[in-house]
């Protein structure tokens, strides 16, 4: 196949890709105090769920949504380094795109909650 970009390919995209990941992973948190919060309640959530789940299914219910929250956080930074990247002065659209992410990552703890309650009451 013609690659008219000169992007990697196969292996070699595959090593970038997850050096990639890796430096996005690190830098998260390295300067994000959310990031790191999280990660460490999912360093309890995570063992919890596993161990409170009485089928594969309850624990997979209970271990996702925190791994949303990860996933969730990871984008709302990517979102509002983008933003701060492109000035630091105040703009109300600025403020609206990180409010935004913000209540993304409520919601998925809403989710998490919800999905908890629903597991471990019935």
């Amino acid at each position: 196949m013609n690659n008219p970009r000169n992007k990697p390919t196969g292996l070699r995209r595959l090593i970038l890709t997850f050096d990639n990941s890796w430096r996005g992973f690190t830098g998260a948190w390295r300067e994000e105090a959310a990031f790191r919060q999280e990660a460490a309640l999912a360093a309890i959530i995570i063992p919890l769920g596993l161990w409170l789940g009485n089928s594969g299914v309850e624990r997979a219910l209970l271990v996702s949504p925190m791994i949303l929250v990860l996933i969730v956080e990871l984008l709302n930074s990517a979102v509002e380094t983008a933003i701060d990247r492109i000035g630091l002065e105040r703009h109300e659209l600025s403020g609206l795109a990180k409010d935004i992410g913000s209540a993304a990552v409520m919601a998925t703890f809403v989710l998490l909650g919800v999905v908890w309650l629903c597991v471990l009451i019935d």
